[in-house]
This record gives structure tokens, C-alpha cells and sequence, in this order.
């Protein structure tokens, strides 16, 4: 009885270590990003030796997606198909555009930093294609009220695109527009892209 009580107590701070390692790696990527983050500033700030983190990680695809599954559980991105519920195209629009700025306003200095490394290196992406799908999904449901002839679904997409970017969202922001404002924008450009 007391070896199964022993190794589950060990379980338990293997466990422990592990999450703290997660932890030290997800605020790292969010502060300055995953290219700029060592194994070594980790293991510091997760209060481990560096061996300790290579035991619980041995290659930096398994920190990744533990890092990007324990970021999206945290900071889930708008459910779109609440959204379906709303059937005029540009209100569904107004209104999921301002739901997914609130989210990029909320992690924009993490979002920058994450998203800013995965564009930049093609072995990083592997922390946001599990959510790829769920863009995808957010991109469709927008675009599904208007209603367009064949030869303009191209233009409508890419402008509904754009609207969700957060790179887009992020350079009007930094030439001082309020999300809201962003907001007029888009659908404006959506609008002429259907037109």
C-alpha cells in the first residue's frame, strides 16, 4: 500500500512540475514569443533545471502544443455559431467582428508576440492549427447571409477575411482607431465586396 501511495504522491509532483513548466512557457511566449523564449529563461521561471524541462519536453513540438492547448483553453476565441442566430447579413457581421476585436483588444500584446513568431516560422504554426478550422468556421458563418452571384464569392470571402485578421485589426488599432470605428470600416469593405 505504501509503494502505490509513493508513486502516486510522485505522479502527482511530475504532474506539478509539468504545469508549472507549461506556465513558465506560456507567459514567456505571450511576453516576448516563442522564438525569443529559451529552454533556459523557461526552466528560471518555472523554478527547474533546464534537464528537468527536457525530461517533461524533449522536443519543442510537444512544449508547443502543450503550450497552445493550455493558451486556448484560457483565452477560447468567439463561439460563431451563436452568431447564426442573427440573419441580417451586416448585423451578424457588426456583431461578431465586435465580439472577436473584444477578444484581440483583451490578449493583443500576447496575440502580437505568438502570432507575430508563427508567421515568421513555419515549424510554429503546429500552435495555432489545431484552431485553424475554427477561423475557418468564423469566416463561413459571416459570410453565409450575403448572398452573392458566383463571380463576387471571391471578393466577399477575402474582405470577410480581412475582417477577421488580426493583423488587420491590429494595424488600424495602431493608427489610433477604436475597435468600434474598425468595426464601420469593415463592414464598409465587406459591403463593397459583395456589391
Amino acid at each position: 500500500m505504501a509503494r502505490k501511495y509513493e508513486l502516486k504522491r510522485r505522479a502527482i509532483r511530475q504532474d506539478a512540475t509539468r504545469q508549472k513548466i507549461v506556465s513558465a512557457a506560456v507567459d514567456l511566449h505571450c511576453s516576448i514569443g516563442p522564438t525569443r523564449t529559451s529552454i533556459l529563461a523557461i526552466a528560471e521561471r518555472a523554478g527547474v533545471e533546464r534537464p528537468t524541462v527536457y525530461r517533461h519536453f524533449p522536443t519543442l513540438e510537444t512544449l508547443y502544443d502543450a503550450c497552445a492547448e493550455r493558451f486556448w483553453s484560457d483565452n477560447p476565441p468567439p463561439d460563431p455559431e451563436a452568431w447564426t442566430a442573427i440573419a441580417d447579413p451586416e448585423e451578424r457581421l457588426r456583431h461578431g467582428l465586435g465580439e472577436l476585436y473584444v477578444f484581440f483588444e483583451r490578449l493583443a500584446p500576447a496575440l502580437w508576440n505568438i502570432m507575430r513568431d508563427v508567421e515568421d516560422a513555419p515549424d510554429l504554426r503546429r500552435f495555432c492549427a489545431d484552431h485553424a478550422g475554427h477561423w475557418v468556421r468564423m469566416r463561413e458563418i459571416l459570410a453565409a447571409p450575403f448572398e452573392v452571384p458566383p463571380e463576387r464569392q471571391a471578393q466577399r470571402d477575402a474582405a470577410i477575411a480581412h475582417a477577421v485578421d488580426f493583423f488587420a485589426w491590429r494595424a488600424s488599432r495602431r493608427q489610433g482607431t477604436a475597435s468600434p470605428e474598425i468595426v464601420d470600416l469593415m463592414i464598409g469593405m465587406v459591403r463593397g465586396g459583395c456589391g
